[in-house]
């Protein structure tokens, strides 16, 4: 029994007949199933495919009104047939096109300052037709995320003023600054101010006198450089873009004249490049920031005085003076700023607090034959923020900037201050009388003090005709009502004695306060040239953007 049922089992594994019909019925099935899961996967892939567009346009849209980027994104969504709900996540950044980075780590959430980028996450589903009876899932969950940019930056500065021309005042101010002597002339300083060269031509310039040429322009920047390749680099750029002209010239001039000196300076307190510093140096970016010699000139030379005081004398033909010494010190900008700045909202610039000194002695009339005024002068640090860059699509001529401006506080004082009060920085000084007059035994002595409080920014706006044009505007804030001098004078208390004794003298103090008031349109003059001369002005801020970019939002991840 054993033996035939081994034998039928033998004779069923040799019989070879059937074979196909069985392998057909097993294959068609396989066919089946994978046929079946071809359509759920295809429709998946195809689902996917329109999802990531819809986030895609989501993003697009989110960046392009980061004010309203949640709202924005959601009418994208629903306008692509989705629902509301399946933008599960709106998140607002930085971007950084930074090849150097990651790109997974080149969107940073939150903000790094302004955010210029939007993230949204779409999460849909898909309907499984026959995956469901081997996932036990009726749907298959998708999720897209896309990233999108915008580019809205500006290039703005602050300061630089020069409400007049005094080549006699400007060579004994500028070069004290620049520890030289200089001589031009005021078509000399007329062309400074006339000729301009790029910022980034002026880098790359620089970078080629200090061995930087394969570097970025942060590199450049953060390098500590001489006064003299400053000056040199900025004559060269200038040779480049405008060749021989009589501003040439003057800066060959100036350059020469500073060429031993050992000042140096970080680029950095001049010039910001925000987004475009990783930029290799000789790129030139879309966005110009074009400066006047000039206004290169005039914080350099402050800058590079770094905290050291100057003290000159001043040759300034004015009726009522007989002469004028002058003694400045010049602070540090706030830690990280400069004066021109290439960036996005957020971004600002600052002016230098600088302190004045005149000691002035003015002609008399009789027994008071001269008459000694101290006139001290504090102009805090001026600040400029870029409120708003906005971009006119697709006309680029209704582009406006906004910045917020604040002009330096003012402290004024007609009292004994001394060198020491105006090199120490740290403390605002609390002088005592000054002597105006000194007769031996008779005195007159006065004291007056004046200033503008803190003030808030004041919105300025710039059409692109302002930016092309690349026009000045002068922020005053001020509750002078005449003039810094008119009203020092309106405080001052005179106070005429004889030594030991104490009595009045009648007649000396009308007489000084006489002196003092002919003279007042001189030293209104003298002190706005003075203050002009050193880049600030009495309660007053002067800015420009000289460049807008508008790129519009693009996907990026």
């Amino acid at each position: 029994m054993v033996a035939s049922i081994m034998s039928a089992i033998r004779r069923f594994a040799a019989d070879q007949r059937g074979n196909i019909a069985i392998m057909s019925v097993g294959g068609m099935t396989l066919s089946i199933c994978c046929a079946a899961l071809g359509v759920d996967i295809g429709t998946i892939a195809a689902d996917r495919r329109k999802t990531q567009s819809a986030a895609d346009i989501a993003a697009i849209v989110a960046a392009s009104n980061l004010t309203n980027a949640t709202n924005a994104a959601k009418s994208a969504v629903t306008n692509n047939n989705y629902p509301a709900t399946a933008l599960t996540n709106v998140e607002l950044g930085t971007y950084t096109a930074d090849p150097t980075i990651p790109a997974e780590s080149r969107f940073v959430t939150p903000a790094v300052g302004t955010a210029n980028a939007a993230r949204v996450t779409l999460l849909t589903s898909t309907p499984l037709y026959f995956s469901k009876f081997f996932t036990g899932s009726n749907a298959f969950t998708i999720k897209t995320q896309a990233i999108a940019a915008n580019t809205q930056v500006a290039s703005f500065a602050i300061g630089s003023r020069l409400a007049s021309l005094n080549g006699g005042l400007l060579n004994s101010v500028l070069g004290s600054l620049l520890g030289t002597t200089l001589s031009l002339s005021v078509m000399d300083y007329q062309a400074l101010l006339a000729a301009r060269i790029d910022a980034f031509e002026f880098l790359s310039a620089l970078a080629t006198r200090v061995g930087l040429t394969t570097a970025t322009y942060d590199t450049v920047l953060n390098t500590n450089v001489k006064v003299g390749d400053i000056l040199a680099a900025a004559l060269g750029a200038q040779q480049t873009t405008n060749g021989a002209s009589t501003a040439t010239t003057a800066l060959s001039t100036i350059s020469q004249a500073a060429i031993s000196s050992t000042a140096k300076l970080r680029p950095l307190s001049l010039i910001d490049a925000g987004p475009y510093a990783d930029l290799m140096v000789g790129t030139k970016p879309k966005t110009g920031v074009s400066l006047s010699l000039y206004d290169l000139l005039q914080p350099t030379a402050g800058i590079a005085n770094g905290t050291n005081q100057i003290s000159t004398s001043l040759n300034i033909n004015l009726p009522g003076i007989a002469s004028v010494n002058l003694i400045v010190q010049i602070g540090e900008r706030p830690q990280g700023s400069s004066w021109v700045a290439v960036g996005a909202k957020g971004v600002s610039v600052h002016t230098a607090q600088t302190r004045v000194l005149l000691q002035i002695k003015l002609i008399g009339s009789g027994s008071a034959s001269v008459v000694n005024l101290p006139v001290y002068v504090e102009v805090g640090s001026g600040t400029a923020a870029l409120n708003k860059v906005s971009c006119g699509y697709p006309n680029i001529s209704a582009s406006t900037v906004t910045l917020g401006v604040t002009p330096g506080v003012i402290d004024a004082w007609i009292a004994n201050v001394s060198v020491a009060d105006v090199k120490n920085v740290a403390t605002k000084p609390n002088p005592g009388p000054a002597t105006l007059v000194d007769l031996g035994l008779i005195t007159v002595s006065g004291k007056a003090h004046v200033g503008i409080d803190n003030t808030t920014p004041v919105s300025v706006d710039f059409s692109y005709a302002d930016i092309t044009a690349q026009n000045k505007m002068t922020v005053t804030n001020t509750n002078f009502t005449s003039s810094l001098i008119g009203s020092l004078l309106g405080d001052l208390n005179l106070s005429v004695n004889v030594i030991g004794l104490g009595v009045p003298i009648p007649g000396l103090g009308a007489q000084v306060g006489g002196i003092l008031s002919a003279a007042t349109g001189s030293l209104d003059q003298l002190l706005v040239a003075v203050l002009s001369s050193l880049g600030v002005g009495i309660g007053q801020a002067d800015v420009w953007v000289s460049g807008i970019r508008c790129d519009g939002a693009v996907l990026v991840n």
